[in-house]
């Protein structure tokens, strides 16, 4: 098995509108380990969110090649990508992504709904593991206007979490919550990654990039930095007393 989660190679993306190329992403090449928590950084426009799509199988580049888990992904077709999809990465999103009308452990036990290999005990028990990781089962059988951005962010985290991928992406996960939640969130994500999870989080905030295990900066859709931070922890905040 590849030690490689993400393996990129001379990635480049370029958007055509009328006469004019937009070159979003420019040679870009990365190789992010199993277990490392890496966080990508730069100025708005740089190319952080055109390469989050493409990580997540949610966009195709225009060239280069690309393996995810040690499988080459240029060539699989949409019904292919989104199986991938389903099974490799977990996503965490910016405006958390949740389904008003579902409860807090349907919203979570989603991905699994599209898994034949699971059966309906296994995925009820996923469920169950995913939400005491993020310290929300009591929280099962409510709905997300019942919960705070926190606690919503934390649903979104474990639903991330259930179908046990080999990649977690996160992009700006802490872009709508306050300080203090977003140390809680930035918390979480350490455990997690402690617990031998791969992370990828999109940020442009540089305090919780400098949380993160390892920092690759983007301009103008180059890798112009990429660096081990020091070791720097959030500093604890009980996770059994919840995010407000």
């Amino acid at each position: 098995m590849s030690d490689s989660v993400i393996k990129l190679q001379g990635i480049s993306k370029s958007f055509l509108t009328e006469d004019l190329e937009t070159r979003a992403l420019d040679e870009v090449s990365l190789d992010i380990k199993r277990g490392e928590f890496v966080a990508i950084t730069g100025p708005s426009g740089c190319g952080k969110s055109t390469l989050m799509g493409i990580l997540g199988l949610l966009d195709t580049a225009t060239s280069g090649s690309y393996e995810l888990a040690g499988k080459s992904v240029e060539k699989l077709d949409r019904h292919e990508r989104a199986r991938m999809r389903n099974r490799e990465i977990g996503f965490v999103f910016q405006a958390f992504n949740l389904i008003s009308d579902l409860t807090v452990a349907e919203n979570v036990g989603l991905p699994l709904e599209y898994r034949a290999d699971i059966s309906k005990a296994e995925r009820l028990e996923r469920v169950n593991e995913a939400l005491a990781r993020v310290d929300m089962s009591h929280r099962a059988g409510h709905f997300p206007a019942q919960l705070s951005g926190g606690q919503q962010q934390r649903v979104a985290v474990a639903r991330a979490l259930v179908g046990k991928p080999a990649l977690i992406l996160a992009d700006e996960p802490t872009g709508n919550l306050d300080s203090r939640n977003a140390d809680l969130v930035m918390e979480l994500l350490n455990q997690i990654h402690a617990a031998g999870a791969t992370l990828c989080m999109v940020t442009h905030d540089p305090r919780s990039a400098s949380l993160a295990q390892r920092t690759i900066s983007l301009f103008d859709g180059r890798v112009v930095e990429d660096r081990n931070n020091d070791t720097n922890p959030v500093r604890p905040s009980p996770i059994a007393h919840g995010v407000k």
